[in-house]
C-alpha cells in the first residue's frame, strides 16, 4: 500500500495529517489538498529506483573566484545587493503597496539595461502602456528595457528561454499563475510553484531574476516562507507614506552582508539616493528640546544618526497609553519597568509616546539608553546638552552594557559636528574620537548625573 502524502492548505500553507473541509490555522473552507511524497524505491536506490549522479565533493581549502557583478550606478541599491547584481541570482523585493517598489525597480532596470544587460520588465498588475507612461514621467522613455504584461508562468518561461535575457523583473510574483497547479492565483501553492520555476530557470540559464512580493498587514512577504528560502536575496522596501524617506533593507543575502540598508528620497522625478542619510534624518532638528535625543546606531555596516523623540503627559484615561512608531513596543515597556524598579521613576498615570524621526525603524538594543534619555528628558522637561549623542544597552538589572562598533558610531557623530557622547563604560575604542566622552556604568548613575533625578 502506498504511503499517503501530506495535506497542505493552499491559503496559508499549514500542514495537516489528514484531509478536512476546513483549515484549523486560517479558517478557510475546501483549501486543503494532498501533496504526494517522493518515492523511496528499493533499498540502495532512490526516487522510484533510479540512481542519481554522484556529487563532486571539495574541501574547505578549495578557492573559487568571487562571482562577477554588474553595477547599476545607483549606489544605495548596489550597496544593499552586496556590491552589484550577481548573474543567476534570484532576488525577492517586498514592501507595502504604493511605497515605490515598481518605481525603484523600473529605475534599476533602466540603469542595468544601460550597463549592457538585456533586461525584461514583466508586469502582471499593469498594462505595458501604464509602465511606459511611468517610465516617461521618470525620464526613462529611451531606456532599452523590453516590456511585457503577462501572468501565465508557462508563457513567461517560454519567452525567457527563447530570448535569453540577462535580467528579468517580475512584478509581482502573486499575480503569476501556473496551469499545473489547481489553485487560484496568489494562493500559497501558486506562489510557491511560480517562485520555484523562476528560481530554477535563473540557476540553469544564468539569468538574474527579481521578484516583487506583496506584504501582509504584519509587514511580512505574503505567501509561504519557503519562497524566502528559495531565493538568494530578500529585500524589504520600508517607509511611511507621510515621509519622503524610503529604506531598502537586506534581510537575507547570499552574496553580501545582511541587514545592510540603502536610503532613498521620494521626489517628483522618482527615487533619489541619499549618500549621507544621517545628515538628512537630522536636517529638521532645531534647538535642543525636551524629549529629543540623537542616537548613533548601526544599520548593516553603516553608522547612522537618528533623532529619538518622546512625549510624556498626564493621561485623562484610567489606562495610560503607550504609543510607539519605529521601535519595539515590548522593549519600551521593559525600559519603563527598569526606570521604575531600579531608579524609582514612575510613569504610572502618564501617557508615553515614542517616535523615531524620519520614518526609520530601529531594532538594535543599542538604542535603549537613547530611549531612556528621551523619556527622562520629556518627563523632567529638561533638554539634553546640545550636540550630544547617546547609545548603549540597558539590562534588567539597570546596568549599562557596551555595544559593538563604538568607534564607528563616534566617528559618524564627529563627522556631523557633534562634540559629546554618552556611552556605557567598557566600550572599545582604538584612538581619540575627537568627542568628549561620558561613560556611565549603570542607569541610576546616568539618571542622577544627567538629569539630577532619581
Amino acid at each position: 500500500m502506498a504511503k499517503p502524502g501530506t495535506f497542505t492548505c493552499t491559503a496559508c500553507g499549514a500542514v495537516h495529517n489528514r484531509w478536512s473541509g476546513r483549515c484549523d490555522a486560517c479558517g478557510e473552507w475546501n483549501s486543503i489538498i494532498e501533496e504526494a511524497p517522493l518515492s523511496t524505491g528499493p533499498k540502495g536506490k532512490t526516487l522510484g529506483g533510479k540512481r542519481g549522479t554522484p556529487l563532486i565533493l571539495t574541501d574547505l581549502s578549495t578557492e573559487e573566484a568571487p562571482p562577477p557583478r554588474t553595477l547599476s550606478g545607483i549606489g544605495e541599491l548596489d550597496r544593499v545587493l552586496g556590491g552589484g547584481l550577481v548573474p543567476s541570482s534570484a532576488i525577492l523585493v517586498g514592501g507595502d503597496p504604493g511605497i515605490g517598489k515598481s518605481t525603484l525597480l523600473l529605475q534599476a532596470a533602466a540603469r542595468f539595461a544601460g550597463a549592457g544587460l538585456k533586461t525584461f520588465y514583466i508586469s502582471g498588475e499593469e498594462a505595458s502602456a501604464q509602465v511606459r507612461m511611468r517610465a516617461q514621467r521618470l525620464g526613462l522613455g529611451e531606456a532599452p528595457v523590453k516590456l511585457a504584461a503577462a501572468t501565465s508562468l508557462r508563457d513567461i518561461l517560454t519567452t525567457m528561454e527563447s530570448e535569453k535575457p540577462d535580467l528579468v523583473i517580475i512584478d509581482s510574483i502573486q499575480t503569476v499563475w501556473s496551469d499545473t497547479v489547481e489553485a487560484a492565483p496568489g494562493s500559497v501553492s501558486q506562489v510557491r510553484a511560480a517562485a520555484h520555476e523562476l528560481t530554477s530557470f535563473a540557476k540553469r540559464f544564468g539569468t538574474s531574476v527579481i521578484l516583487v512580493g506583496h506584504v501582509t498587514k504584519d509587514g511580512q512577504i505574503a505567501g509561504p516562507r519557503v519562497v524566502e528560502h528559495m531565493v538568494d536575496c530578500v529585500l524589504y522596501f520600508e517607509g511611511e507614506r507621510g515621509h519622503q524617506f524610503r529604506i531598502l533593507r537586506s534581510v537575507k543575502n547570499r552574496f553580501g552582508p545582511a541587514d545592510e540598508i540603502g536610503v532613498f528620497e521620494m521626489t517628483g522625478a522618482g527615487l533619489a539616493e541619499v549618500a549621507n542619510p544621517s545628515a538628512l534624518f537630522l536636517s529638521g532638528r532645531g534647538a535642543p528640546t525636551p524629549g529629543s535625543v540623537v542616537f548613533s546606531g548601526i544599520e548593516g555596516t553603516r553608522p547612522l544618526l537618528v533623532e529619538m523623540q518622546a512625549l510624556v503627559a498626564p493621561t485623562p484615561h484610567a489606562q495610560p497609553r503607550r504609543a510607539v512608531v519605529g521601535w519595539d513596543g515590548a522593549r519600551l515597556a521593559m525600559i519603563l519597568a527598569v526606570l521604575e524598579a531600579r531608579c524609582g521613576i514612575p510613569f504610572a498615570g502618564l501617557d508615553v509616546y515614542l517616535n523615531v524621526a524620519g520614518g526609520l525603524k530601529i531594532s538594535e538594543p543599542a538604542a535603549d539608553l537613547a530611549v531612556a534619555a528621551a523619556l527622562l528628558s520629556a518627563r523632567e522637561d529638561t533638554a539634553l546638552p546640545a550636540e550630544t549623542v547617546v547609545f548603549g544597552e540597558i539590562s534588567l538589572s539597570g546596568a549599562l552594557r557596551p555595544v559593538g562598533q563604538t568607534e564607528n558610531r563616534l566617528k559618524e557623530a564627529q563627522k556631523l559636528g557633534f562634540t559629546a557622547a554618552i556611552t556605557p563604560s567598557g566600550g572599545k575604542t582604538t584612538g581619540d574620537s575627537g568627542l568628549k566622552l561620558t561613560h556611565m556604568g549603570d542607569l541610576t548613575t546616568f539618571v542622577g548625573d544627567i538629569f539630577g533625578a532619581g
